[in-house]
């Protein structure tokens, strides 16, 4: 049985450690501690962990100061509030002089769940790859994340991570090693290729599996550096099995689907099939059934994969 484990969780066990390990590592959170886990540091840190309370706008531009004056500050919040009611302060306070602030959204995507379309962030990557310098990171499980969140503290610059809600299966063993801007070949195959981000890891590698048993042979790539992407191996995957599925719980636009497209047209263009959120609002329901409502399962995958390799 694969193991499923919350990224949240691991998120803020890793924010521990490197609290021990580093004294400039400071920790803002938006009232949501309990959820986004950043509780865990403030309950050893308290001195070095701020509560800026309903205030993602204050919350960025405290972690703006506090990077100009020489901490790594992460801030956290929900995906939907961070980017996106502060988009302001992080293009102005973060991203133009380029701080060295670590935003880490939990509750990215659909799974939110129950919690309806109010929570549903679907629009945060598109926000977030908009403003240049911010490196983008989407983790496909707990050890990925884990290792992100090392990397993101030791590399300098603005960062943005986005973790799901849900625990998710481990894709990984504890041999994995993340390297910041490239791509993970999860599984080879020369018929097509599922380029996969987040919680659709999963997905993609069992609707490959599957596909196997009717003789299609899919190759699998996990995308988590979504900015700057991994070009090189866009290029790759289009050269070598001439048909491409993306796959990521976000909309059409401006994620994805979007980057590896304008890799795969200036380069090796070749047929394309993008699963996302199709230009609408999500409804309230439970992870799994909305994944199957907008067309985000395994089966649809597989579907996606036939039909681009018709038309190679």
């Amino acid at each position: 049985m694969v193991q499923e484990v919350s990224v949240r969780e691991v998120y803020g066990k890793t924010l521990v450690e490197l609290g021990r390990e580093n004294p400039d590592i400071v920790v803002l959170d938006a009232d949501l501690s309990r959820s986004t886990m950043t509780q865990l540091f403030a309950r050893e840190f308290p001195e070095r962990f701020f509560d800026c309370g309903i205030a993602e706008q204050n919350m960025v531009g405290i972690a703006a100061g506090l990077a100009a004056s020489g901490k790594i500050p992460f801030a956290s919040s929900f995906a939907v509030f961070a980017p996106g009611r502060c988009f302001d302060q992080l293009r102005m306070s973060i991203a133009q002089p380029g701080r060295n602030v670590k935003l880490v959204a939990t509750h990215g995507g659909i799974t939110v769940g129950e919690d309806g379309t109010s929570h549903h962030s679907i629009e945060d990557l598109s926000l977030i790859c908009s403003l240049p310098g911010f490196t983008v990171i989407v983790p496909a499980d707990a050890i990925e994340t884990a290792q992100a969140v090392r990397v993101a503290a030791a590399s300098y610059g603005p960062f943005y991570l986005r973790l799901c809600r849900p625990k998710i299966p481990l894709v990984y063993n504890e041999s994995y090693r993340f390297n910041l801007g490239k791509a993970v070949t999860m599984r080879q195959g020369n018929g097509a290729t599922i380029i996969a981000i987040g919680l659709m890891v999963a997905a993609a590698l069992e609707a490959a599996e599957n596909l196997s048993r009717e003789g299609i042979d899919c190759g699998v790539l996990n995308m988590p550096t979504l900015k700057p992407i991994d070009e090189a191996a866009i290029k790759k995957a289009a050269a070598e099995t001439g048909a491409i599925v993306t796959v990521e719980e976000h909309l059409e636009h401006g994620g994805l689907g979007s980057k590896v497209a304008q890799v795969v047209a200036r380069h090796h263009p070749v047929p394309m099939e993008i699963l996302a959120i199709r230009d609408t609002y999500a409804k309230s329901g439970k992870p799994a059934e909305l994944l199957r409502r907008y067309g985000l399962t395994a089966e649809d995958i597989e579907q996606a994969v036939r039909g681009v390799i018709k038309r190679k």
